[in-house]
């Protein structure tokens, strides 16, 4: 009889790889310090600072690599097992290198319903890699994660911490990527709710171009 695993043990990883970043490189300018300093002393406690310095740290270096989340954890002045916890909860913070642009596709309860395995399997057979991977040119990162807080516009996705595009299908993922592949920014598409449009003619935000009425959800093709 064949032992099937489910869930199987995910091995935990490495304590100390090799680094990515020389010593000389793993600095912050004396500007990223006094702004470090700034926001430490807006809370109770530095460990409070810890989310947005690896968010600036991320924004320096471009992904956060142990040595890195040390440099941060050092600076906050909190231990670097405080730093690493955080810093591997979230998913928008990068442990490894990503491509350029990094598509976030939420497979929680209701974009799962609506056809959020459906769009991350066709984008993984579009670009030619599984969930976790770069494409060879380095231009996407594919990524499944939880619940973005856009359940109204299910199935959607989150291009590189950025902007959403919601109420996929594949036109809109195709549109998605030959837009992303010019080097141009996808357009914010203000979605209208159905009481709105039913209530109060539509109250649209006045600061953007693209608009959108609500329409019923799609139904899954694929749960998982």
């Amino acid at each position: 009889m064949t032992n099937f695993i489910k869930d199987p043990v995910v091995m935990m990883a490495e304590r100390n790889p090799d680094p990515v970043f020389s010593n000389d490189e793993l600095v912050f300018s004396d500007q990223e310090k006094r702004l470090i300093e700034r926001w430490k002393s807006q809370y109770p406690t530095v460990d409070g600072a810890i989310m947005r310095v690896l968010w600036l740290a991320q924004e320096k270096f471009g992904f956060l690599p142990p040595e890195v989340i040390r440099l941060t954890a050092d600076e906050v002045g909190i231990p670097y097992a405080n730093a690493y916890g955080v810093a591997t909860f979230y998913t928008q913070y990068y442990k490894k290198k990503r491509g350029k642009h990094v598509l976030d596709v939420c497979t929680c309860f209701s974009c799962q319903v609506c056809g959020g395995y459906d769009i991350l399997h066709y984008l993984e057979s579009k670009l030619g890699i599984h969930v976790g991977e770069t494409t060879d040119d380095g231009l996407f990162t594919l990524q499944e994660v939880e619940c973005l807080g856009a359940c109204g516009s299910a199935p959607m996705l989150q291009v590189t911490n950025g902007r959403y595009v919601m109420d996929l299908t594949h036109e809109r993922v195709d549109a998605l990527i030959d837009t992303l592949r010019k080097g141009k920014t996808p357009e914010f598409t203000s979605v209208t709710l159905p009481q709105d449009e039913d209530e109060l003619g539509g109250n649209r935000r006045s600061d953007v171009k693209e608009f959108q009425a609500s329409s019923p959800r799609p139904v899954s093709e694929t749960v998982r």
